[in-house]
């Protein structure tokens, strides 16, 4: 088998509308398309990061809590390439959205932090 790239990231969110806003609006996610599945009570909301499908978010009835942070077996974190780190955290400091203090890579010498959607998924930013 030969992988071509990842298509996509399923996040089920606790708080549709507001989960919405945050990845559109706060992080400027585009939505490519939004269905309500009757059968499943669930919206689903296709986003592109920088022309590219990246993000399935999805809403269902009362989903489970995340069972510990951040070292639940599983996805451990999102994260997002930004070209200036220091201007990607004012702008959410703007939005009321603290980040942890930025570190450095000690492989790659690169800067990072992290920070939390609205339902606690770690979201790492990764300057590149």
């Amino acid at each position: 088998m030969k992988l071509n790239n990842i298509h996509h990231i399923a996040i089920i969110c606790s708080d549709y509308e507001k989960s919405k806003d945050f990845y559109v609006r706060v992080l400027g996610l585009k939505p490519v398309r939004e269905v309500y599945r009757k059968e499943r009570e669930s919206y689903k909301l296709d986003l592109e990061v920088n022309g590219r499908y990246a993000i399935e978010l999805f809403s269902f009835p009362e989903p489970p809590k995340r069972p510990s942070y951040p070292e639940a077996a599983g996805l451990r974190h999102l994260a997002f390439e930004v070209e200036n780190i220091d201007e990607a955290v004012k702008e959410l400091a703007e939005e009321s959205i603290s980040a942890e203090t930025i570190r450095i890579d000690p492989y790659t010498d690169k800067k990072f932090t992290f920070f939390r959607d609205p339902d606690g998924l770690p979201i790492e930013l990764y300057e590149i």
